[in-house]
């Protein structure tokens, strides 16, 4: 199994189509907005042929979702598991790639049986930390649970909460859970043989992002004219990057040169994100940017040369 992340517009996709059409693959695509079915414009979903093929490759999990429905990392990581379960199956290479990172992290680690969130805890804990510092909860975890505490940074409060949540409330290690986890997906063949990160100067990727959201911004206003028959502008599906501003600009709230400054400053912004996380949260070896072609020539050679290993991890990398 292959898994490429990347910021948005980096070229996850036509990297995941080039190696699938090399190695004999099927992409199945890790993006929190391509599952939604009314919505394309402002996706960036590839063009698929009636098969659900983009040349020639099976692309899964784009388009099953209604617009009104809530979609999470959770239902994801189950039916991206059961899809990629089948392609290896038929003797194939599951290639994951997108951009959402929950759900990569989701798939790859699994959704152990953790409990529901206490909340009069989590206050409590959330207290502590703002009177006493974030470092004595981390410090906490690391007495109880040495593995996460070296997994999960002093500074990330919400993880480090959540461990000692589990702590407290099951008297197990979330590490121990994480392993079970891990454990069940190896047994399943869903360990990566590679992951790859597709890099790109900042620069370089601003530009792309500009001449995308330019080029879909027409496409995102007639869409949504469209849509806006049928549904109120609150649904979920409309909380996509863009789409607010699309909407407002539909209802004549906001002028259509500023719509599409603000798409692109949140598309930038966002990217920045996704950036900052992948590089910390998902164990991945650094592609640079180019020609899909090169990227995936980059690829195949590191796969040359780790058979059957995962790619190494960054030192900053979530183990």
């Amino acid at each position: 199994m292959i898994v490429i992340v990347g910021a948005t517009a980096s070229g996850k996709t036509d990297l995941a189509v080039a190696l699938a059409q090399a190695l004999g693959g099927e992409i199945i695509s890790a993006d929190s907005r391509q599952v939604y079915q009314e919505i394309s414009a402002g996706t960036a979903k590839p063009c698929r042929d009636r098969a659900g093929r983009v040349e020639g490759v099976p692309y899964h999990l784009v388009n099953c979702a209604p617009l009104a429905e809530t979609y999470d990392a959770g239902r994801f990581a189950t039916a991206a598991r059961a899809v990629a379960a089948d392609i290896s199956g038929r003797g194939l290479i599951p290639i994951v790639a997108g951009g959402s990172g929950l759900y990569v992290r989701a798939f790859l680690e699994g959704l152990s049986d953790l409990p529901p969130r206490d909340e009069g805890l989590r206050r409590r804990l959330e207290a502590e930390a703002l009177t006493h510092g974030r470092l004595s909860l981390h410090e906490r975890l690391g007495r109880l649970d040495p593995e996460a505490a070296a997994a999960i940074p002093a500074n990330n409060i919400q993880r480090v909460v959540r461990a000692l949540e589990v702590c407290e409330l099951t008297g197990h290690r979330i590490s121990t859970l994480w392993k079970n986890d891990k454990e069940k997906l190896a047994r399943a063949h869903l360990v990566p043989t590679a992951a790859f990160r597709i890099d790109w100067p900042a620069d370089d990727l601003r530009r792309r992002i500009v001449r995308r959201a330019e080029s879909m911004w027409p496409g995102m206003l007639a869409e949504v004219r469209g849509l806006l028959r049928s549904f109120t502008g609150r649904e979920p599906g409309f909380k996509s990057l863009g789409y607010p501003e699309a909407v407002a600009c539909v209802r004549g709230e906001l002028e259509q040169e500023e719509g599409l400054r603000r798409l692109v400053q949140a598309t930038c912004a966002y990217a920045k994100r996704q950036r900052t996380w992948f590089k910390h949260q998902i164990a991945a070896t650094p592609l640079a940017g180019g020609y899909p072609k090169d990227m995936m020539r980059g690829a195949l050679a590191f796969i040359a040369q780790a058979p059957g290993r995962s790619a190494p991890q960054d030192s900053t990398a979530r183990h």
